[in-house]
């Protein structure tokens, strides 16, 4: 009873629910692939996906954007970023399971790994550049060297953003840093690193 081909998944440990994210819009027919579609299970189930009025699964459609690009668990709430907004799942219980709510516009994430949770907040790297972070209201991070690692003219080789899904976000809590592992223009693999101190 599982969809067969899904972006990502991930639990919602606080309710146990597991989610599909950018999968079938029909369970088991993978030409049917929804990019921007979300499923979750029936609760404490791996197999229950069927929505019915016994149960607490269901399936939702993302408006905004052409595919879900991550999702990252939050303190209360899963952050789920696609590739042009923020969205977030918050489990309110029956009837109607989960509260799904656009957050912010514009600051899509640029790779599925490029974000983290820290500090109780989500920070990630954006699509079209920029750093951003979720507290309950989407911000853009302040950052000194946003045109270093953004802008490629002249002889700076800021981001390679046709290789986005090579970005890695690290968390140091040592010294209370995050780190984006990045690949420069010309570069497919990381090859450069830039650190904020929250």
């Amino acid at each position: 009873g599982m969809p067969t081909r899904s972006v990502m998944t991930i639990v919602s440990d606080r309710d146990r629910h597991l989610f599909h994210l950018g999968t079938e819009t029909t369970i088991g027919t993978p030409s049917t692939q929804d990019k921007m579609f979300i499923r979750f299970s029936d609760q404490e189930s791996t197999s229950d996906y069927a929505p019915t009025s016994t149960n607490t699964a269901g399936t939702f459609r993302l408006d905004d954007g052409t595919r879900i690009m991550g999702a990252f668990k939050g303190k209360d709430y899963i952050l789920v970023l696609t590739d042009t907004a923020a969205y977030e799942m918050q489990f309110v219980g029956p009837p109607f399971t989960f509260s799904i709510r656009k957050v912010g516009s514009n600051n899509g994430l640029l790779g599925n790994h490029a974000g983290v949770f820290a500090n109780g907040a989500v920070y990630w790297m954006g699509k079209t550049g920029g750093f951003y972070v979720y507290d309950g209201t989407v911000k853009s991070l302040p950052c000194s060297v946003e045109d270093f690692v953004f802008t490629n003219k002249g002889d700076n080789l800021g981001i390679n953003y046709n290789s986005g899904e090579q970005v890695m976000a690290g968390l140091n809590h040592l010294y209370e840093e995050l780190m984006w592992f990045y690949p420069k223009a010309g570069s497919t693999e990381p090859d450069r690193v830039v650190t904020y101190n929250y």
